[in-house]
């Protein structure tokens, strides 16, 4: 029975070196993202310089790799000829674990059951390589949604709720309470549930809309997500806003603009004694930079 016939040139080459063109692929496109203002997405900002310097440096060694040490043709033709005379690797170890037929005859050679592994990690990985490059390049940056914000549990985080205090809010401008933003109000509504402490203070704040988990039909929060390293440790933060019947204004991860004031809850199942009722409720496009930091 004549050997299994070699593998072509293409395939050694690309089986050694996906790895490699899967780096410059995922270097290209971190380089893109970095361009156009859009690796704020996934990182926060202060790891940007870092991440474009170690992404040159790999995507360099990358480059170094191929130029310096390539696959060459003739070492796979021998490797190939070692195969087919029998003095190879393989077909010593074929010759080792097949028994020796008499009569001068050319013992038969058996398949190792390492081929058929190669070829299924060699086919594994050209489909890993391949899919993973698409989705780099076809796919838009995006931000987290409402449904992650549900997942994480908006207002989950103590951390996050505790850069803004009582005693730095109090006695502050009206127009410095308008200039709070959705993490600030977040952090002062968990500290305090004193009613007195929110009179005659006005928010402004934008956000997208997540509905909430007790009372989808009449409260909804202005969230937004605080980005401590990057969008994996990213924690949904968020003002409830009381106002029945909000689908017919707006939708869940629609950007709005909320202006009002606080008040008592008047939803009989949210959790949130207080809420933001609004005096205006208006849709605005996603900000360049969605995250909080």
């Amino acid at each position: 029975m004549s050997p299994s016939p070699a593998h072509g040139p293409w395939r050694r080459l690309l089986d050694r070196w996906q790895g490699v063109l899967l780096t410059l692929v995922v270097g290209v496109a971190t380089l893109w993202l970095a361009a156009t203002g859009q690796l704020v997405l996934y990182i926060h900002p202060r790891y940007d310089v870092f991440t474009v310097v170690m992404i040159v440096v790999g995507m360099a060694l990358s480059l170094a790799t191929l130029a310096f040490s390539p696959a060459r043709a003739d070492d796979v033709q021998d490797h190939d000829h070692d195969d087919h005379d029998g003095h190879g690797h393989d077909a010593r170890l074929d010759a080792a674990t097949v028994p020796a037929v008499e009569d001068g005859l050319r013992p038969r050679r058996r398949r190792p059951l390492t081929v058929g592994l190669r070829r299924v990690a060699f086919s594994a990985g050209v489909v890993v390589t391949a899919g993973v490059a698409i989705a780099v390049v076809a796919l838009p940056p995006a931000t987290l949604t409402s449904a992650t914000a549900g997942q994480r549990d908006v207002n989950s985080s103590t951390a996050a709720l505790d850069r803004t205090s009582v005693a730095d809010a109090t006695g502050a401008s009206s127009d410095a309470y308008r200039s709070f933003s959705v993490l600030d109000w977040a952090g002062l509504l968990r500290q305090t549930t004193d009613l007195a402490f929110y009179q005659g203070k006005t928010a402004d704040v934008v956000g997208f809309v997540t509905p909430s988990d007790t009372d989808p039909d009449d409260v909804f929060y202005v969230s937004r997500f605080v980005v401590t390293c990057c969008a994996v440790d990213a924690q949904p933060v968020g003002v409830p806003v009381y106002l029945p019947g909000w689908q017919d204004q707006v939708a869940a991860d629609d950007w709005v603009e909320v202006t009002g004031g606080f008040d008592t809850n008047r939803s009989s199942s949210s959790q949130d004694p207080i809420a933001l009722v609004p005096d205006d409720v208006t849709t605005v496009g996603q900000p360049s930079d969605p995250y909080l930091y």
